[in-house]
């Protein structure tokens, strides 16, 4: 682990949102982050209009990227908005503008495939959701099947929930291990869900072939749009990870 920040220098954390995000890649995290001493938490939108989450809840930014000033702790949520913005040149220039002056890089989900559409992946062990997982070599990255992966100062979150316990990560990282366990303590994070369906391993079959089904469409466009990225960026992968 990377050596805690001081509590008393000040952090300025921000999350990128965008129309199409699932909430919880971005509400999760805020809640763990948010928590943390002497931090300034903030939301950046390509423009500041409120934008609506995959299910429709409405999320207000602060600003628009534009007027961020230069963060500490970038946060790349992901969710299936996050296809839209694969070749968007204002987002992806921010995002690489962001990453090299921030201390730290957090994605939760398919925010990887973001940052990967800013060639910011090369060489980076991550992981992402299942679904999109096998694309990350598309991205020149090193797939990791963890919920949590740590590249050096950049932390990767796998599916949704995930970014709860990679935002846990990083508030060890930067704040230490107490802080995290003080935060998670007074979220009464501790899981127990009634079910083991959560990963395609635990998964029953049935139920993983009807997820797979229903992501089809969307699966297939982000596969395409990640080749074209790979050939924008000049990457080769031979062959990808079984899905």
């Amino acid at each position: 682990m990377s050596s805690a920040i001081d509590s008393t220098t000040p952090l300025t954390i921000g999350s990128l949102v965008f129309d199409g995000l699932d909430q919880i890649d971005l509400t999760g995290p805020f809640e763990v982050l948010s928590r943390m001493p002497n931090v300034t938490y903030r939301l950046y939108g390509l423009t500041d209009a409120p934008v609506r989450d995959v299910q429709g809840l409405r999320i207000t930014p602060d600003a628009a990227i534009a007027d961020a000033p230069q963060l500490d702790i970038l946060h790349v949520p992901g969710g299936p908005g996050q296809q839209r913005l694969m070749n968007d040149t204002a987002t992806l220039d921010w995002l690489r503008a962001q990453a090299a002056g921030a201390r730290k890089v957090f994605s939760v989900c398919t925010g990887a495939l973001l940052l990967g559409g800013a060639g910011l992946l090369r060489g980076r062990r991550a992981t992402t959701h299942w679904n999109s997982f096998h694309l990350l070599p598309l991205f020149g990255a090193i797939p990791v099947d963890a919920r949590v992966v740590v590249d050096g100062d950049w932390v990767f979150a796998a599916g949704v929930t995930a970014g709860i316990d990679g935002a846990l990560r990083l508030v060890a990282e930067v704040r230490g291990d107490a802080a995290a366990q003080r935060i998670q303590l007074d979220m009464a994070y501790a899981p127990e869900p009634p079910f083991t369906s959560g990963s395609p391993d635990t998964a029953p079959p049935l139920i993983l072939a009807a997820a797979r089904e229903a992501a089809r469409d969307l699966a297939g466009r982000r596969e395409a749009t990640a080749r074209e990225v790979a050939d924008r960026l000049g990457i080769v992968a031979t062959s990808l990870p079984r899905q």
